[in-house]
């Protein structure tokens, strides 16, 4: 299967404005990032959910073929009002949203009613999620009374052109993160680390999945941070950095693994957008397509220097 590429915009710390703030210069960004490889854009503004879903549209509307990845939590809307504007949007896009579910702490509300915990937080989050898909698949109209939502005659009419089936994104190394993840996720994002670190997380959401009879349909995408110096000065030892050349050397190791997407962080102006897109992107492509064509084993390469793979954020 194809590598996909999915570009994270605006987590560095050289990005003094958010990348969505001027969509005229967004806009240009977009088509390069279109143009140089990118299969998918990730949506996260720093001004929160509701602003997510409004750009998540824009983007969708000003390109052909990006998938948008809007960053999502529970408890800022009500299920029945997320379900109809994710419908409402997936269904003018043609099917390319798909849903990135993150924690968020419960407010000071809830806090009133119910202690505040990883374990509570994650116990909202899917119950959110199996309403959501309740929403995208019935029928009929229903009513649900769980602990965090009330819902009387739920009912989506419009449904997007995914239904049910949806692209929901998930993370998280905790055993209730990925006992929700192996319930819920499509496409699981990695926490970075060694060869081996990633290899055990990727076993353990597996295993979380195949409780669920899921194991076979997850994906997983790792979060990978490109640099733009050659030295490894200033950098902790575990770190890997490099140029973008180098880069694609470097993730041979973990795509190996059976990664399915790379998500690039750390590329936000034309000029870094088309380097990368022809210095990393073009190369690791074209190296895995000389690897399968030598019928190399998966894992046959060892990792090289040259990139620091960090969490996004």
């Amino acid at each position: 299967m194809p590598i996909a590429f999915t570009h994270v915009p605006g987590k560095t710390a050289e990005a003094a404005v958010p990348f969505f703030y001027d969509f005229a210069e967004t806009a240009t960004k977009l088509g390069l990032i279109e143009d140089g490889g990118f299969q998918k854009i990730v949506v996260d503004d720093p001004a929160g959910l509701l602003t997510n879903m409004d750009l998540a549209a824009q983007v969708l509307n000003r390109t052909a073929s990006l998938e948008v990845v809007l960053t999502h939590w529970a408890g800022v809307i009500e299920p029945t009002v997320a379900a109809r504007q994710l419908a409402s949007i997936d269904r003018e896009s043609g099917g390319r949203l798909a849903l990135r579910m993150i924690s968020e702490p419960l407010n000071d509300d809830d806090a009133e009613t119910r202690p505040v915990g990883h374990g509570v937080v994650w116990q909202r989050i899917d119950e959110y999620l199996v309403l959501l898909k309740r929403l995208w698949s019935n029928d009929l109209p229903f009513d649900h009374e769980g602990a965090f939502y009330s819902i009387e005659g739920g009912y989506v009419p419009r449904k997007g052109p995914h239904g049910v089936d949806h692209v929901i994104r998930m993370g998280g190394q905790s055993g209730t993160a990925l006992k929700a993840a192996g319930r819920h996720a499509d496409v699981f994002e990695l926490s970075p680390g060694s060869i081996e670190e990633v290899r055990h997380l990727m076993e353990r959401v597996r295993g979380a999945a195949a409780e669920h009879g899921r194991a076979g349909r997850l994906r997983f995408a790792l979060p990978v941070r490109i640099h733009w110096g050659s030295s490894l000065a200033g950098h902790r030892a575990a770190d890997l950095s490099g140029p973008p050349a180098q880069a694609a050397l470097s993730l041979l190791a973990y795509a190996g693994l059976g990664i399915d997407e790379f998500m690039i962080i750390g590329v936000d102006t034309p000029r870094e957008i088309a380097t990368v897109g022809r210095e990393t992107i073009a190369l690791l492509r074209n190296s895995l397509a000389r690897r399968e064509a030598s019928e190399f084993q998966p894992g046959a390469y060892a990792p090289h220097m040259g990139l620091e793979t960090r969490a996004a954020g």
